[in-house]
């Protein structure tokens, strides 16, 4: 004759106590709640493997995080799937494996593997530039789904709100950023097609306004400005210098004694802090 076993009820499973040994509570059908000489409960089922027949245990979670009720779906789920020859631990771990996957193919996470070539390209101060601009205006809204679910919908709808505010160079730069993260991830094979090549077309241009030249007779003026303004010294001493070098802005702000000949009157500037 079978064995039948008496299902559990809460009663019993909240005044089990630890051996000095683990045991098990059977509540039926493989389900079991181990009492570990810890205190901690664990739910098992127990169950034979497709094909090979061999018993093994997968676990449920503890209890009482895991309700005797969730234990119980959580068996009969287990069951459906043995109807079907599948492992439920092999199955389980498959979907773990498939959402890592998923996780490491955000947005985010690929626009990091991007970065880390992008940044060896650029200045510093210019890198810093690029993931500061992503992790405030891309980030919060795109950076956790797959890169292979952008669309173009989905990301002229997160500038959308940067163009209302009339930031268009921004958006012009963000445009650049996400279609170069994009062409990536189509160079390493997580996507077929870039999806966000036009999106720059949905936006005004931004209009180039030319910054007012100042006459030689107006120079002295300047000086005298420059000199009575509140700044910090380093300010006023790097205006002076770019004024002096003629330089761009980045090249006169990443300027080091070790690149000047003082004997020669000669600054040699690295190729790499060239904007």
């Amino acid at each position: 004759m079978a064995r039948v076993t008496t299902p559990l009820n809460d009663t019993q499973i909240k005044n089990a106590k630890p051996k000095p040994k683990e045991y098990n509570l059977a509540d039926g059908q493989g389900l079991a709640l181990r009492i570990k000489t810890n205190g901690t409960k664990q739910w098992l089922f127990n169950y034979e493997k497709p094909y090979t027949k061999a018993r093994t245990n997968i676990s449920l979670g503890t209890y009482p995080e895991t309700s005797l009720e969730q234990a119980r779906q959580k068996r009969l789920d287990a069951r459906k799937l043995l109807a079907q020859d599948l492992d439920p631990k092999e199955h389980r771990d498959g979907l773990q494996s498939d959402q890592e996957e998923a996780h490491a193919q955000t947005l985010e996470h690929v626009a990091g593997r991007w970065f880390e070539v992008k940044k060896s390209k650029v200045t510093p101060a210019y890198a810093e530039d690029i993931w500061r601009s992503l992790k405030i205006h891309i980030f919060p809204s795109l950076g956790k789904i797959p890169i292979s679910k952008i669309t173009a919908p989905k990301a002229i709808s997160t500038l959308e709100p940067i163009a209302a505010k009339g930031n268009l160079e921004t958006i012009k730069r963000l445009c650049q950023r996400i279609n170069e993260i994009m062409i990536h991830a189509l160079n390493v094979g997580l996507i077929s097609a870039n999806p966000l090549a036009g999106i720059h077309s949905e936006f005004k241009k931004p209009t180039t306004t030319n910054m007012p030249t100042l006459t030689p007779a107006e120079l002295p003026e300047l000086m005298r400005a420059i000199n009575q303004a509140s700044i910090k010294r380093l300010t006023r001493c790097l205006i002076e210098w770019q004024l002096h070098t003629m330089v761009r802005p980045s090249e006169a702000a990443e300027a080091r004694w070790s690149e000047i000949d003082t004997k020669a009157a000669l600054w040699t500037i690295p190729a790499e802090n060239e904007a």
